[in-house]
């Protein structure tokens, strides 16, 4: 037989519910029709991206292009009304191979690329896994992840097709 504070802890642990982090979980591969290193000079001109991608403002970055230390800042305004800081700093990189980072600000966690040689091209892997830090944002990914995760992969197919129409198109 149960004693009451065995009752009362076996009776709580039923009623516990989970919810989960909220994180953001991405990782996908892009071609591209330009070689690695072609590819990693379009993307190392940071004095670009706020040309290239409406949604950053506030850009900054110091360091010496995308090396280890670099650490880049700017707030990113989706179609949404909020607004998130970011700041990534490069922890390793590879030219024209690999970068690994760390995203800070608004939003924490980490994120990878890679780059391989395919015929004619280049593929990018890319990786991140971040946790929403805004109390408004860790609300909407708890409660609607589905529709959250589905918007944000369309900001990145849109971001790669922008990207993929400037690396290709010059």
């Amino acid at each position: 037989m149960l004693r009451t504070s065995e009752s009362a802890r076996f009776a709580k642990a039923q009623h516990r519910i989970t919810v989960p982090k909220p994180v953001i979980a991405y990782r996908s591969s892009f071609r591209f029709d330009a070689s690695p290193k072609q590819l990693w000079d379009r993307i190392e001109e940071l004095d670009q991206f706020e040309l290239w991608f409406p949604w950053l403002s506030d850009f900054r970055f110091d360091g010496d292009g995308l090396s280890a230390g670099t650490v880049l800042n700017g707030v990113v305004t989706p179609p949404l009304p909020y607004r998130m800081q970011l700041r990534i700093e490069i922890d390793q990189s590879e030219r024209p191979s690999s970068i690994d980072a760390t995203i800070g600000g608004d939003l924490t966690g980490n994120a990878h690329i890679r780059i391989h040689p395919v015929p004619d091209g280049a593929m990018a892997e890319v990786s991140w896994s971040v946790e929403m830090r805004q109390p408004i944002m860790r609300i909407a990914c708890r409660l609607g992840r589905p529709l959250l995760q589905w918007g944000h992969d369309r900001v990145v197919e849109i971001t790669v097709a922008n990207f993929r129409q400037r690396i290709e198109g010059a």
